[in-house]
């Protein structure tokens, strides 16, 4: 079957599972089907389907499959129905589950649960399985140790070719990956690294070392970030990176997939702060009822309690509103187009420091551009502004003979609020980050609210000012 006639058989069959319902299959008992259909499908394909099943049913799916495959079925499940798994499967299933599953994805699956049920997954494994996952579990949490798997090929540099392939047909199977393989010392220190073609073209009885070159070696420290490794990553383009302790000696690698869950959270926690809600640990419906109301509650609380702020501004211009009604028409046109502008900068300015496109270092280059972008941006919306005011004041009496002047008001105060919004979105991750604060929390939310103070007292004041002895 040639590559093309694979994927459009996997195309084809996740199609036609989805079609005829996999619980379907299930309840006529067509194994033979049943199998030869989940044969064609990968573990994540596999598993975004048993989610839609009952338990017994997903259940009944991982009995079918092979042993390596069911594990890496059972670590790609929504959190809440492994979990609910979990309470049904029997100890020796789950050693069968938890002895065949990759230890970087073992990792995962075990840090997010209680502490009793990790401890009696823990016992469930095998003496060499369960020194790997406590080693693995007793890395500092978010650090690149939880992610990474001793299950990688070692070569060392004194060895010929034809050695160095027998180690790789050796391993071949179990590790994480073949494309790349390990120089390392007899101390275990790391040399450097081999593609797996570098040795196929080679000749059998050339050294291991002359085929090294002069590559830099590329490792990460196992207690760094998580957030800085994906930033190797990204600047290095590998498959897989190589851990090591203080000492230089590799303990493990870390793959691509493992990253790039990594930058999907990350992503997901940035967006959801940039919307004034507490990062969630877990999926959306896998989040307690209370525990999604207690992670969104402080930030309405804290906005609730600024945007009474508005309210003191405008009650400090009681008299100007008495005196010109009118005036209160347009304060949610200011304030909002002054929201406005204050998101879109803060959404910029998060976003190009998330991707390292904007250093603390830029803040003078980025305040500028972004003053120039809120004056002209304001000119633009005041400038529609006056234009609607000096048409309803040429057609129709509804601003008296004061409209060029009260024209002149919303020119200014959207042109000011605009540019101070503009300002303050732009500035204050930049200031966050400064102070060590995640720049995210600098979410639309409260940029607006500031803004929206602010606003209240641009207007009013220009209003103030243009109106006295007219109007006011």
């Amino acid at each position: 079957m040639t590559q093309p006639e694979a994927a459009e058989r996997k195309w084809a069959t996740v199609e036609v599972l989805q079609q005829h319902d996999l619980a379907e299959l299930i309840q006529k008992k067509n194994l033979r089907a049943l199998k030869e259909e989940l044969q064609g499908m990968s573990a994540g394909e596999i598993a975004e389907l048993a989610d839609e099943l009952e338990n017994d049913k997903a259940i009944f799916i991982l009995r079918l499959l092979p042993q390596e495959k069911a594990s890496d079925v059972f670590s790609e499940l929504e959190p809440d129905h492994r979990d609910r798994l979990l309470q049904q499967l029997t100890d020796e299933r789950l050693a069968e589950l938890f002895n065949s599953m990759a230890p970087d994805d073992r990792t995962r699956v075990l840090e997010d649960l209680p502490g009793t049920v990790t401890q009696r997954l823990i016992n469930l494994l095998s003496p060499e399985e369960r020194r790997i996952a406590l080693q693995l579990l007793g890395y500092p949490e978010n650090s690149v140790g939880r992610l990474m798997t001793p299950e990688y090929i070692m070569v060392r540099p004194e060895w010929t070719v034809e050695r160095a392939l027998r180690q790789v047909r050796e391993y071949y199977v179990k590790a994480e990956t073949a494309n790349v393989l390990y120089v390392v010392d007899r101390r275990g220190k790391l040399i450097g690294d081999l593609l797996l073609a570098e040795l196929v073209i080679a000749e059998p009885d050339t050294v291991v070392e002359t085929l090294m070159g002069e590559r830099p070696v590329v490792a990460l420290p196992v207690d760094m970030d998580q957030e800085e490794a994906v930033e190797v990553f990204q600047k290095h383009v590998r498959v897989a990176l190589p851990v090591v302790d203080k000492e230089g000696v590799l303990l493990g690698i870390v793959t691509l997939d493992d990253v790039l869950d990594v930058a999907e959270e990350e992503a997901t926690e940035d967006f959801q702060k940039a919307g004034g809600v507490e990062a969630l640990e877990e999926p959306y419906l896998a989040v307690p009822f209370w525990t999604l109301v207690r992670k969104r509650a402080p930030w309405l609380v804290i906005l609730f309690f600024s945007e009474m702020l508005t309210t003191s501004a405008m009650g400090r211009f009681e008299e100007e509103i008495q005196r010109a009604v009118i005036l209160s028409l347009f304060v949610p046109l200011i304030i909002s187009s002054g929201g406005n502008s204050g998101s879109q900068a803060s959404t910029l300015i998060i976003r190009a420091l998330a991707v390292k496109d904007v250093a603390l270092s830029d803040w003078w280059r980025v305040m500028k551009r972004e003053l120039l972008a809120g004056l002209m941006l304001g000119v633009i919306l005041g400038g529609i502004g006056a234009i609607r005011i000096a048409l309803g004041g040429a057609f129709t009496d509804a601003y008296g003979d004061y409209w060029p002047w009260f024209a002149g008001v919303i020119f200014l105060s959207l042109m000011g609020v605009v540019l101070w919004g503009t300002f303050t979105g732009s500035m204050l991750p930049l200031l966050l980050k400064r102070v060590g604060l995640d720049p995210a929390t600098s979410s639309a939310p409260f940029v607006a609210t500031l803004v929206d103070v602010t606003g209240i007292v641009i207007y009013f004041e220009v209003a103030a000012f243009l109106l006295s002895g007219k109007l006011l």
